[in-house]
């Protein structure tokens, strides 16, 4: 017989690991949107201006729609870890999302921190041949 403590513990889990799914759910299809329509492209050749910044959250940056909802992602996920961790079933897809969500971190971390500076905020936009190696990182 379960008790009540357990019962709360696993619908806590149930719904911080939903709320960690749409986080990755968002990060995932904002990124597949960046890649089809080539966003990094379009900002990285464009020149500042009064109507399109070169500025992190300038008109046009990605991190206008990432901002909101990103830095939720991993307390989300690790709470969930730990919440739903007794429970045998949902062990491994708890894994998996903190796993991927330290990946995904990772990646974003060099990304923010080498890559996006020279490339989207530069005063003016980079030469081409400096551009398009880092539009393949």
């Amino acid at each position: 017989m379960r008790n009540a403590s357990s019962d709360r513990r696993g619908v806590v889990a149930d719904r911080l690991l939903g709320a960690a799914e749409f986080t990755h759910a968002h990060w995932f299809f904002g990124n597949l949107y960046e890649a089809l329509v080539k966003i990094p492209d379009r900002v990285a050749a464009s020149a500042a201006s009064a109507e399109l910044p070169r500025a992190p959250f300038g008109a046009g940056s990605p991190g206008r729609y990432y901002a909101p909802v990103a830095p939720l992602n991993v307390p989300l996920v690790c709470s969930a870890l730990v919440a739903g961790w007794n429970r045998s079933g949902s062990r491994s897809w708890l894994l998996l999302a903190a796993a991927s969500s330290a990946v995904g971190g990772a990646a974003t971390a060099y990304l923010l921190r080498s890559v996006n500076p020279e490339l989207f905020f530069s005063p003016q936009p980079l030469d081409p041949t400096r551009r398009k190696p880092l539009l393949t990182k």
